[in-house]
């Protein structure tokens, strides 16, 4: 079984963690490779069995590795989707932190977690890209997203209006700080804190909701994700900004934007011992009494 690791920086704090988890993979029968920025991270920071094997790009780890394991946040796992893109490479991540939806493994679970993989102890759940056609080449090579493509202002003086079609019927102008176009994914992203509604992973729908609406009225709606989106932003200044998950670029107002869904997946690895309902409860303490 060969194993990627892909992770950006740690803290001292979780280095026994991260130390737990190579000296697991190496236990493996297989080939353990690591992301090379990553690994220069952790040099002279934690004991290395043997020389790992390093990558820096996907064609070095496609058709070359079973599983990818990112090591952070649910931030890390979104530029690890950027990394694998179309490969299918089934990608599951390792929580260091506190909340986190995609990263569903916590830290002092590692073990239990290498064991359930290596027995097979797994399901592979398919999710949902969203698109960004247009502008094509805006944010190069990776322009699709995990989660989400959010509309927003340049700075805090500024407001939107935000024109929005869906499969060239005009849906409205939003008035407001911007807009969120997300998948079910991204549903318990930066939608949810925006009072979006959390949507199941295989629903094949895009959510669209707005960030501070000054139209009490307007509410988050769901869509087909086979249709199309085309937005025009306009408003006192001469540019926006425009986000795919975690990458942000400045766009000009005279710059339509047209989003579809990915014709790839991404292949999320998940253990049968969860299931999406009960990290929700998990993550969002649905079911506890905190009364005093």
């Amino acid at each position: 079984m060969n194993i990627a690791l892909f992770g950006k920086t740690v803290t001292d704090t979780v280095l026994p963690f991260v130390q737990e988890l190579v000296d697991a993979l190496y236990k493996l029968n297989g080939v353990t490779l690591i992301y090379q920025p990553f690994y220069e991270s952790l040099v002279n920071r934690i004991i290395f069995q043997r020389e790992p094997v390093l990558f820096s790009k996907q064609s070095e780890i496609e058709h070359n590795v079973d599983f990818l394991l990112s090591i952070g946040g649910d931030g890390t796992i979104l530029d690890a989707v950027g990394l694998i893109g179309n490969s299918g490479i089934p990608v599951t991540g390792i929580n260091m932190g506190r909340l986190g939806f995609l990263s569903s493994i916590s830290k002092e679970r590692i073990l239990p977690a290498i064991e359930a993989i290596q027995n097979g102890s797994y399901q592979i759940e398919k999710r949902t890209l969203l698109r960004l056609d247009a502008p094509e080449l805006l944010f190069g090579p990776i322009n699709y997203a995990l989660n989400d493509l959010t509309v927003s202002k340049p700075n805090v003086m500024s407001i939107l209006t935000i024109k929005t079609w869906i499969n060239g019927e005009f849906l409205n102008a939003y008035w407001a700080d911007g807009l969120i176009v997300a998948t079910p994914t991204g549903s318990t992203a930066y939608s949810l804190s925006c009072t979006g509604p959390i949507i199941t992973p295989d629903s094949e729908t895009f959510l669209i909701t707005p960030i501070a609406s000054h139209n009490l009225t307007v509410r988050p709606i769901i869509i087909r994700d086979d249709s199309e989106i085309r937005i025009r932003v306009e408003g006192k200044n001469s540019e926006f900004l425009v986000s795919l998950d975690s990458r942000t670029e400045k766009v000009d107002h005279s710059v339509e934007l047209v989003i579809r869904k990915e014709s790839f997946k991404i292949n999320l690895l998940r253990l049968t011992d969860k299931n999406f309902f009960q990290t929700i409860r998990e993550k969002l303490n649905w079911g506890l009494d905190n009364r005093n």
